[in-house]
């Protein structure tokens, strides 16, 4: 994904129009609002995830893909939405990803099957990654470097986590009140508020330079690889391990992956150039981004069950035990991330964030079937809130101190991918195994929430190891930056 904005003129766009700061920062407040949406959604669903799998008959392992289908999409196409929006004009893009989202919003909330809510969500997913990628971009052209780059970042950063924060609230009160269809339906009205303004007020922009070639084969493999890993995974236990179904389905994966890196490597804009690999930043960045994005959607994820199905809690009670630590990672992305990478460097703030996380995880795998908030699930929120605003910011920072600026959002683009890729990843893993222990603990006689607690149990501690271990690999690895010291990362991982 080619950048051409580095090295603008202060507040010209690539259509060489000059805007005003006030114009640079309404389109600003625009992109935000069209970005709040996507983080929003990706949030507001943890909430209503047991209410959705009553109403349409999901098992446990099943309604994994209700989270899953919106993640392969979101980080399989990410980096083309942004080579899209390079070369055809990223207010074009913007908006066509907001119809795309909201549309496919509209037939997630009138979803009367698990087939049309999955795949209504695979192509929200696919909106999402082009609204972010082109909010992305650009703000990148907006705001050339310098310090009016480095508020822009630390307010967007603050937004994105705060429409967490806002998404878990909005997901209680709303499926609580009304129904799960509610936190779907109530995009409709954002993502058209978002478009009348974005046709307004969002300058245009495109890459005259660029090569004209899209990487859709690139996009397509690797999402269909990880796609055939995710569905043999959530399916193995009733297709059995050993099976053929299985094995040929992990077998094309890997095919997939192997085609997927000979295409980067052959085609003429590669959405993801493998030389970057070569960079050390650049690779264990990701690998820590994969290892933590597996733990974090497991808490995400299993937390919620947890606290719905077996402590029997309502989603409006769910969404405010998600709150501490969504504002914990709203404040770190404001201010407290840049303060202390500033004064101790990436490598630190990042081992003791992922460490801080691992202990939060390892607090819910104690739990017990019969835990209280005050003991069990409020001290793990606060640590998993403390660890992922420490470690976030640090990890994108990471992978761009190894890069030239002008290949900067590449390389953030390239950490969100791995952090979506993973996370779906990991997540399947991750419930299976759950389903598995609770499927063990009901032959031997546990009662159901007992049952469920040893299988969530299971999963938080390999999910706590998969955080240490990415502390020790960043803690270690990670060299410091060079350069540039103190400028926040271009997009927080959603």
């Amino acid at each position: 994904m080619e950048r051409a904005t580095e090295n603008l003129p202060d507040g010209e766009t690539m259509t060489g129009h000059a805007l005003t700061p006030r114009e640079r920062w309404l389109a600003f407040a625009i992109l935000c609002l069209g970005d709040i949406m996507i983080v929003l959604d990706s949030t507001i669903v943890n909430v209503a995830l047991p209410t959705i799998r009553e109403s349409l008959g999901f098992t446990e392992t099943e309604l994994v893909w209700v989270v899953n289908a919106y993640l392969l999409t979101f980080g399989g196409f990410m980096l083309l939405g942004g080579r899209m929006a390079d070369l055809y004009g990223q207010r074009l893009l913007f908006l066509i990803g907001i119809v795309v989202f909201t549309a496919s919003s509209a037939a997630c909330g009138l979803a009367v099957t698990q087939e049309m809510l999955v795949i209504a969500r695979a192509v929200q997913g696919l909106g999402g990654a082009v609204v972010s990628a082109v909010a992305l971009s650009l703000i990148m052209n907006l705001f050339p470097d310098g310090p009016e780059r480095v508020r822009a970042m630390g307010y967007f950063g603050f937004v994105m986590a705060g429409g967490g924060s806002v998404g878990v609230l909005l997901g209680g009160v709303l499926t609580g009140s009304l129904d799960w269809r509610s936190i779907f339906l109530v995009n409709l009205p954002i993502g058209g508020l978002v478009f009348f303004l974005a046709l307004r007020l969002l300058p245009e922009g495109r890459s005259e330079s660029a090569s004209r070639h899209l990487d859709v084969a690139g996009a397509v493999a690797i999402t269909a690889s990880l796609l055939l890993a995710v569905y043999a995974v959530v399916n193995g236990e009733e297709a059995g391990w050993a099976s053929a179904q299985t094995l040929g389905m992990i077998a094309a994966a890997v095919v997939l992956l192997l085609v997927f890196l000979v295409i980067e490597g052959h085609v003429k804009a590669p959405l993801v150039p493998l030389g970057l690999f070569r960079l050390r930043n650049i690779s264990v960045s990701n690998v820590v981004g994969v290892l933590w994005a597996a733990a974090m959607f497991a808490w995400f994820f299993l937390s919620a069950l947890y606290m719905q199905l077996v402590l029997g809690y309502g989603p409006m009670q769910v969404g405010l035990a998600f709150l501490p630590s969504n504002l914990i990672m709203g404040a770190f992305s404001y201010s407290l991330s840049a303060k202390m990478v500033n004064r101790f460097g990436i490598r630190r703030p990042l081992a003791w964030g992922l460490l801080c996380a691992a202990a939060g995880l390892a607090l819910f795998a104690m739990a017990p079937a019969n835990g209280s908030f005050v003991v069990h699930v409020l001290p793990s929120m606060l640590l998993l809130g403390v660890g992922a605003g420490m470690a976030f910011n640090p990890v994108l920072l990471a992978a761009m101190s190894d890069v030239e600026p002008k290949d900067s959002g590449l390389a953030s683009g390239i950490v969100n991918t791995s952090f979506m890729m993973g996370g779906s990843l990991g997540l399947a893993v991750l419930a299976s195994l759950a389903a598995i222990a609770t499927k063990s603990a009901l032959a031997n006689g546990a009662s159901t929430p007992e049952a469920l607690t040893a299988g969530y149990s299971v999963a938080f501690w390999v999910g706590a190891g998969c955080a240490a271990l990415a502390a020790a690999l960043g803690g270690v690895l990670l060299r410091e930056r060079p350069h540039g010291e103190g400028e926040p990362a271009p997009a927080a991982m959603h």
